[in-house]
């Protein structure tokens, strides 16, 4: 695990800016805390900040070149199947000299080229560049677990594991607007796209060939899902459990090597019980790692995560925190983000990542499993829309009610009305809109207010629309839920969840494996119908059934829970200041030109209302990118 950097230039302009290489490696040492390296050739030069997590020694440096020199690879990820694919490559004759998962990359690439992708399993974002043809070759990999972000024009072609470390060749920095309007919706910006123009994020399952001035992208994978295939498949539900039992026991066991302390994440939760029973089989000595919220009862999940780690032995350590605690962390997790990026709870994974990082260099976590099997309430409101009946009904003939109504997520009785709201709202729409409604905070009317006619003017709404339209392709007229999850793969794991994850671990030189996330696993998910993932009474059937035998009956039958914080309660209390006084007030929106004065002040007004609704997470999304806007476009 590690972060990489390099440029490509195509001529003496270009060239000028290698001289950043050194900077821009630099600014990935969170990433990579144990080694650095660099390497320049001609208009070529490279970058890497090492995490040794296997072959720790010496052999295992980048970036590393094969014996003749033409060929130098910067890594960043785990190839889990690395041991088999050495054997097959050293029974064609090929030689190593080193223990590591990056030689072995590199040997298959180049006896194999870019037909290596599809013999990996891991996680990874890898550039080679052959010093022969002149030419690099980059790839991400199928769920994009690891981050590759690159910058091109007619001088030069720039990539990087970070936007910061992409920043520090002094490129242009100039707003993307259509990104900064699908942020407003979602908090967060899907890739290919970037909070910059011209900076670009490689998409997960896809690949990058440079040469000369020339950028060729391809697709190695796509998850494979076939509605009529699924429709046919009639292997029994039982057959399926023992499917998904083995495909999860080889993931586990992949990624239980290591040459370094190894521990898991455990929520308490089915998917994180599920690795952790796993990788238990697999060492006496598991370390596990919760947190625990001394001041919000209702989201403290450490009974349960308890209950499993007394269930399979592990040496378990519960990081018990106040909500001065997370406080404590709000500056630090905002720092290191260096793209607006305003899922709060990732605050809550850094925090544990940071705890956890003085324990273990590697942990599992569940990751994914929700995506893949319909595991957020969100899934359970878009099955009982599209089955119909009474009670979705009368919840949708009383949304003039629930309108009136105060709505919060800060107490039981108003977040169960802003739930009926919302569902009343959605089964208005037809399943495409409904999703987009459910995935967001705002709509499009709602962004267009809260934008100055200065940023509306560079708005180009066409070229939004085709951003949207590719997110939304998997809808059609007749689907079912499995568009939904599919949907959710490519959108909210791969650009939330994901980044979240890895961003708050690489800050902490952490690496996180995802055992769900495997992707035999996924395309399994993928193969099933709806009825084994999902109906009225549990979510995430299959994996529930499948481990039920072996799990903590108490882990049954309550209510999900995330990784919330005090989102509401802060925003009102402890953040009032900076919100009234500096980065919302109606200064600092002048100034900025970005913003409509007028509509952040409405915001603000129903922030500290008896009816705040959502209206945080937008506040906060607010934020967060003047924050962020404040650091790199101010300064």
């Amino acid at each position: 695990m590690c972060g990489i950097t390099g440029i490509y230039a195509f001529n003496q302009i270009g060239s000028f800016y290698m001289v950043n290489l050194a900077k821009a490696t630099d600014k990935l040492s969170q990433r990579g805390p144990d080694g650095r390296g660099t390497f320049l050739d001609d208009f070529v030069g490279l970058g890497h900040r090492r995490l040794s997590i296997i072959d720790t020694s010496s052999q295992g440096s980048q970036p590393m070149k094969d014996e003749s020199g033409r060929y130098v690879i910067v890594f960043n990820g785990e190839i889990f199947n690395f041991k088999e694919l050495r054997k097959k490559l050293a029974d064609k004759g090929v030689s190593f000299t080193s223990e590591c998962d990056t030689e072995v990359l590199l040997k298959l690439y180049i006896h194999e080229g870019k037909g290596c992708l599809h013999q990996l399993v891991g996680f990874f974002a890898f550039a080679i560049y052959d010093k022969q043809e002149k030419t690099i070759f980059l790839a991400r990999d199928r769920m994009g677990i690891k981050p590759l972000h690159y910058f091109y024009d007619e001088d030069k072609f720039i990539f990087s594991s970070e936007m910061k470390s992409l920043l520090a060749y002094n490129i242009p920095k100039e707003i993307d607007y259509e990104s900064l309007y699908s942020y407003l919706q979602l908090n967060y910006i899907p890739a290919p796209y970037s909070i910059f123009k011209g900076i670009h994020k490689l998409e997960p399952g896809h690949y990058l060939f440079v040469k000369k001035k020339k950028l060729d992208t391809g697709i190695y994978y796509t998850i494979p899902y076939d509605r009529e295939k699924v429709a046919a498949n009639d292997t029994s539900y039982d057959t399926h459990k023992e499917k998904l039992i083995s495909l999860m026991e080889e993931s586990v066991r992949l990624r239980m090597v290591s040459d370094v302390p190894l521990g898991a994440f455990l929520s308490g939760g089915i998917d994180s019980s599920v690795v952790v029973a796993l990788a238990s089989r697999y060492t006496d000595k598991l370390n596990t790692f919760s947190i625990g919220y001394k001041d919000e009862s209702f989201f403290d999940e450490t009974s349960y995560a308890n209950l499993v780690a007394k269930k399979f032995g592990t040496q378990h350590t519960v990081f018990s925190l106040t909500n001065d605690d997370l406080f404590d962390h709000l500056f630090a997790t905002l720092d290191y983000i260096d793209e607006p990026f305003a899922d709060s709870s990732a605050l809550a994974v850094n925090i544990l990542s940071r705890h956890t990082a003085k324990h273990v260099k590697v942990a599992l976590s569940g990751d994914g499993g929700d995506e893949l099997f319909a595991g957020y309430n969100k899934h359970l409101g878009e099955l009982r829309v599209r089955e119909g009946g009474f009670a979705v009904n009368m919840v949708t003939m009383l949304a003039p009610l629930w309108k009136m109504l105060p709505k919060s997520r800060g107490a039981f009785f108003a977040n169960r009305i802003r739930q009926f709201h919302r569902l009343a709202e959605g089964n208005k729409l037809s399943a495409k809109d409904r999703y987009w409604k459910w995935c967001g905070f705002a709509n499009e009317s709602e962004v267009s207010l809260l934008l100055s006619e200065k940023s509306k003017a560079n708005l180009r709404y066409s070229e939004y629309e085709f951003f949207k339209g590719n997110i939304l392709k998997h809808f059609t007229a007749n689907g079912d839920l499995n568009e939904v999850l599919r949907s959710d793969m490519d959108l909210v794991l791969a650009n939330d969840m994901l980044v979240k994850v890895d961003m708050m671990s690489m800050a902490n030189g952490l690496e996180v494996r995802v055992p769900f996330l495997d992707h035999r696993v996924v395309d399994f998910a993928f193969s099933l119908p709806v009825s084994s993932k999902i109906n009225r009474k549990i979510k995430k059937r299959i994996v529930q059934d499948s481990f039920r035998e072996i799990l903590p009956e108490e882990l049954y039958g309550r209510p999900k829970h995330g990784f919330e914080i005090p989102l509401l309660k802060w925003t009102r209390r402890e953040l009032k200041s900076l919100i009234q006084d500096d980065l919302l007030s109606d200064k600092f929106i002048e100034e900025q030109q970005i913003f409509n004065v007028k509509e952040v002040k409405r915001l603000k007004q129903k922030l500290y209302s008896s009816d705040p609704g959502d209206v945080h997470a937008r506040i906060w999304g607010l934020l967060v990118f003047n924050y962020w806007h404040k650091k790199y476009m101010k300064n």
